[in-house]
Parts: C-alpha cells; structure tokens; sequence
C-alpha cells in the first residue's frame, strides 16, 4: 500500500500595508498564483502580513513573494524578516520571486545576490503595457524545455541590473536590446525563481505563463520529472 504524502505547502506573500503600491492588484494576482499552484497539488496560504510570516518560515516548503516596495524603512521590522528570510534559504528552500517584488526588501541587503537581479531607480523602466512577445530558450532549463515563444498582456521589465552569470530563460526585446524576463538559480543550497511577468491578472490569461510558474514551482520543490 502506497503511504500519502502530505502536500506541500506554499506560502504566498501577498503585497499589502507597507508593502502595497497603488498600480499593483497583489491581492487578485495572489489569487491567481495560488490556483496554479493549488492545480499542481500544493497546500497554498496566502498571508498579507509580511512583517508577521517572514521572521519564522518554519513548515513552508516554497516561499513565493509577490509584494511591492515598502513605502517605509523601518529597522525594528526588516531586521526580523532579514534575518527570516535568510534562515529559511540558508537550509535549502527554495523561492519564487514574482514581478515587482524585485524592487522590494531594501532593508535585506542579501536581496539583489538572491534573486540574481534587481530594479534599480532612474536606470529599469518598463514600456507601457500591453501585447508582449516573449521569447522562450527551451534548451536552457528543464523549466522551459516543452514550451515555446509567445504573447500576453503585461510589462515588461528592462534594463534590470542582473549578475554577470545570469542565463535568462525568457527574454523579450527593447530598443534593440534582448532583456531577460525569466531566470533560475541557487542561493547557496536554495533554489531560487525570478518571473518579471504577472502586472495584474491578464498576465496569468496566459496558459504559457501559466505553464512557466506551474514548472518553475515543481523544480523548486524537487518534483519536475519532464
């Protein structure tokens, strides 16, 4: 007799309080997020109170942060969630970083080094939404290997300041610049996840981006057979 295995269980940081921005639906992206990863068995929590969940990541199998950059700097609160966030990458975990999240957490100086690529004021942009051509290198990462190019509505972040041993997986192209949109990594033992898609809910229209975060998450946890 087969024994069952407890789901995983996925934790969402969703965008809110000081984390919340006004261009930004974290709460019905969130939504959107946890379905595809719901679809793919994952136990799913979403929770708004960052400064509450990330000090202690006990019990969660994959941390996904789709949150905003906070309107305040506030020591007694960003040390807690530094010092969280690293315990949990440093015993192996992995992350999902989503969107605009890669302009947040300014008081986890470690953040840039994790996800492999940060928003940097006055020099990243994105041009005005709408219909995006995303190309796809299947031969790069088993995230990506059965799909192909494609289109949706959403940003598309540019000129983000990335490492120098970055592959990026899906890229789209800017004033004759190829950017990349999607990449896949490791922080020390933790797996690690950046997706620049996902403005709003048009984006998770998309079933290729649905299919990119659907396989992005079984490789995190260890569960991308194909």
């Amino acid at each position: 007799m087969t024994e069952n295995v407890p789901a995983k269980h996925a934790l969402i940081l969703s965008g809110a309080g000081r984390f919340a921005d006004p261009w930004h639906p974290f709460a019905d992206t969130s939504a959107a997020l946890a379905g595809i990863l719901r679809g793919e068995g994952f136990d799913v929590e979403i929770d708004e109170r960052i400064d509450e969940r990330m000090p202690d990541l006990r019990g969660v199998d994959l941390l996904v942060v789709n949150i905003g950059d906070p309107d305040t700097l506030d020591p007694a609160l960003d040390e807690p969630d530094r010092a969280g966030l690293l315990a949990y990458l440093s015993g192996g975990s992995p992350i999902l970083v989503m969107h605009v999240s890669s302009t947040s957490l300014p008081g986890v100086p470690e953040w840039e080094s994790i996800i492999g690529g940060i928003w940097v004021r006055g020099r990243t942009m994105h041009p005005d939404f709408g219909l995006a051509h995303v190309r796809i290198y299947p031969e790069r990462h088993e995230i990506v290997a059965p799909l192909r190019d494609f289109t949706l509505l959403d940003e598309r972040y540019s000129y983000l300041r990335t490492t120098p041993d970055l592959v990026p997986l899906a890229t789209h192209e800017h004033d004759g610049i190829e950017h990349p949109l999607l990449w896949a990594r490791t922080y020390g033992a933790a797996r690690v996840v950046y997706d620049a898609l996902g403005h709003d809910t048009r984006s998770y229209d998309s079933a290729e981006h649905r299919a990119i975060i659907a396989r992005a998450a079984r490789w995190l946890v260890g569960d991308l057979d194909s």
